[in-house]
């Protein structure tokens, strides 16, 4: 089951200042994380029959009758991986990449001189937003932030026009201005948008016959209104009529790249949009066509930005090899791979990681984050289907001590799991106290043992064929979807040092870990209830909303839980961009690892069912190097 009325902003907020909204949640949200325990005599109303349709059963050579998942195997063989050519990591290719990022940097420093008054705001956006779509923006953080520091001095209460000495707002550049500065903690309030919309949604001003350029303006309040905070209805009425207009006036857009971004924008919006994605797909769109760049930058620049974003996506997917060839590695010297009824996605997690966290320095994050991720998806096979009541109770017992020696009566699949697990904890503690200066593996089996109380939950509520009320469920269900545990010493590893003050806002019992948390078991219930369901897992979201609201069906579950979702990601767009003491690098992180679970959760359970969009993404993003 796991790897799962507010007051709107003011207007006159001071920079770098968000005013936190009045948030009113519903009871079930508003507790801190329990893990409760199956105490009292379940009533029969609450019973389930256990009569899935396609449970698959196996007996063992000792005569254990134990459910299998049949799930599919490991797609990517280490022979395979180990050949991964690295073609990218010579040094050669760091001496141009420097030279092309001095090149880039004059630029950047050159526009307040070569920008016109009419236009030098639209550009300065531009930059910044061109930088960051080619997925090249950390080598440019000084620049951008004087950049934007630039565009901040002229904004208003109305946004701003294309240049400082504009008299009237421009629609695209305030638009594009709004998310770009939203996005970098400015304190900007969505009222000024406003102005551009009637009352009933409409757009002022807009040419039905529209144009190119009117066409890229709708886009970029599109994609402003995506970074929506709750309770913010102007965004909802922008969002409402430009998908609306989008969609409408595709069929007619003579230009295939403008028509390809509008498509991959209405796809994959901004909480499945990761940043190695957006890279990748914008290399493309730019590639085949430098009109994109024909108002803010020559056809010499063009051409370098470019050929920036073409080398650095090479050398990190190279450096992603190496890394991947270390993970499989692990993988193969574990003995994991020999648990056959279990999901073997090492690969699939190392990706979740990698299309977020881009920093090379930052390896251990990536492959600390894959090993966590896989153990946790080994545990969840076990207690959710191989495992037996009775080994669970003792196994569940044996990790909280840590103690490989209690789980003699254990059989050897358990053992093999735990003492890979038990290993990658203490390893990453280890690493955690390189850059913390503190032991933190207490800490982290603190967290570790919550977990896994959570699923021994579930294996009870399964045994007795209960099914809790969705408020029961998601108390226990947003510990058991493993957020928490997967992301927590990954962050300590992180070269910033995070006091227990400061972990607190970001780690457990803070918001915005509980909303990473929840939107996780939210979206994978979605996905996974019906394939669930038929391995004999019952109890999911679908169904306890279902027993909470009788003659409810699927449908209606389905249709409350996504407008959930949609909430809490709003919610959690907030947590993440308002100003605290958490270093900007651990909640970006930490931001989008919950974007790409979105992203592998699009479609399906991107995990679960790795051989279609999952199987692609990999190709794409770590195997397949991009023409130079």
């Amino acid at each position: 089951m796991s790897l799962g009325c507010i007051t709107p902003l003011a207007s006159s907020m001071l920079v770098h200042k968000l005013q936190k909204p009045a948030l009113h949640k519903p009871l079930f949200l508003q507790k801190p994380f329990i893990t409760p325990c199956l105490k009292t005599k379940i009533p029969a109303r609450c019973r389930i029959a256990q009569t899935p349709i396609n449970m698959a059963l196996i007996t063992t050579d000792e005569g254990i009758t134990r459910r299998i998942g049949n799930h599919h195997p490991n797609l990517w063989d280490d022979d395979f991986i180990q050949s991964l050519s690295k073609d990218y990591d010579a040094p050669s290719y760091q001496g141009r990449a420097e030279k092309l990022i001095k090149f880039i940097k004059d630029r950047f420093n050159a526009l307040p001189v070569q920008s016109s008054s009419a236009d030098d705001l639209f550009q300065h956006l531009s930059m910044v937003d061109n930088v960051e779509r080619l997925g090249i923006d950390r080598h440019f953080q000084t620049e951008i932030k004087t950049a934007l520091d630039y565009v901040y001095r002229y904004w208003s209460d109305t946004g701003i026009g294309c240049g400082r000495e504009s008299t009237h707002a421009d629609l695209n550049t305030t638009a594009l201005g709004f998310r770009v500065l939203r996005l970098h903690r400015y304190g900007i309030s969505s009222d000024m948008l406003q102005q551009f919309i009637r009352e009933e949604g409409q757009l002022l001003h807009f040419n039905s016959q529209s144009n190119e350029e009117e066409i890229k303006g709708i886009l970029n309040l599109f994609r402003a209104s995506l970074i929506a905070f709750p309770g913010e209805k102007v965004l909802d009425d922008a969002k409402s009529f430009t998908t609306t207009y989008l969609q409408q006036v595709l069929p007619r857009i003579s230009n295939l790249n403008l028509s390809r971004e509008i498509k991959f924008n209405l796809e994959y919006g901004w909480h499945t949009n990761v940043p190695r994605l957006e890279a990748r797909t914008y290399i493309d769109i730019y590639g085949e066509d430098s009109s994109w760049a024909s108002k803010t930058i020559n056809n010499i620049f063009y051409t370098t930005l470019l050929e920036l974003a073409k080398l650095d996506f090479n050398m990190i997917q190279s450096l992603q090899q190496k890394e991947l060839q270390i993970l499989s590695r692990w993988w193969i010297e574990s003995g994991l791979g020999k648990l056959e009824f279990a999901r073997h996605r090492h690969v699939e997690y190392y990706l979740w990681a990698a299309m977020g966290c881009i920093e090379p320095k930052y390896s251990t994050f990536r492959i600390g984050f894959a090993k966590l991720s896989a153990l946790v998806t080994y545990l969840d096979d076990i207690y959710d289907t191989y495992g037996t009541l009775d080994e669970l109770k003792i196994f569940t017992k044996s990790i909280k001590r840590w103690d490989l020696s209690a789980m003699d009566r254990l059989p050897k699949f358990m053992k093999v799991a735990f003492k890979a697990f038990d290993q990658a904890v203490t390893d990453m503690a280890q690493e955690a106290k390189k850059t913390q200066g503190r032991d933190t593996l207490n800490y982290a089996r603190k967290a570790w043992e919550v977990y896994i109380d959570s699923y021994m939950q579930e294996a009870e509520w399964l045994a007795a064929g209960y099914i809790p009320s969705l408020e029961e469920y998601l108390e226990n269900g947003k510990v058991s979807a493993g957020s928490r545990v997967v992301t927590l010493q990954p962050i300590l590893s992180l070269d910033v040092p995070l006091s227990n003050d400061i972990l607190k806002e970001i780690d457990y019992p803070s918001r915005f870990d509980e909303l990473l948390c929840l939107t996780l078991r939210l979206r994978g219930d979605t996905r996974t209830f019906k394939a669930e369901a038929d391995r004999g897992e019952v109890v999911s979201c679908i169904t306890c909303y279902m027993k909470d609201h009788p003659g409810s069906n699927e449908g209606d579950a389905l249709k409350y839980l996504n407008s959930l979702i949609d909430e809490r990601l709003r919610e959690l767009n907030w947590e993440y961009l308002k100003l605290n003491n958490v270093p900007i690098i651990s909640k970006d992180n930490a931001y989008n690892l919950s974007k790409g679970l979105q992203l592998l959760y699009k479609e399906r359970d991107g995990f679960t069912v790795s051989s279609i969009e999952t199987k692609n993404l990999i190709s794409k993003m770590m195997i397949e190097s991009i023409p130079m």
